[in-house]
């Protein structure tokens, strides 16, 4: 199934991306070859392939989804010396100091 000029241009216009003429073009040769290729591949006969490991029909198992308690042994308020509304209040690091405020 090939991939029209106007196909791109209507999925950018969709995803609000700016695709000029040349690009277009481009993209549209770019998804053509890779549709050409996924049609070449769906045509690989599968059927005596065994199924991977640990898939099977239940699909994979998953894990319950519990919650744990978080491994503080204190408050917040004990991680750092100064709190503000509830977040931590840090000293700013050099590498973002302002040069007006470095003195240079």
């Amino acid at each position: 199934m090939p991939v029209t000029r106007e196909d791109v241009l209507h999925i950018a216009e969709l995803a609000r991306l700016g695709v000029d003429a040349p690009r277009a073009d481009e993209l549209t040769k770019e998804l053509s070859a890779i549709l050409s290729h996924m049609e070449v591949l769906s045509q690989v006969d599968t059927a005596t392939v065994p199924t991977t490991a640990g898939v099977a029909a239940g699909g994979t198992p998953l894990r319950p989804d519990v919650g744990v308690p978080a491994l503080m042994s204190g408050t917040l308020a004990s991680f750092a010396p100064k709190m503000r509304d509830g977040f931590f209040i840090v000293p700013r690091l050099a590498t973002h100091e302002d040069s007006s405020e470095s003195g240079a």
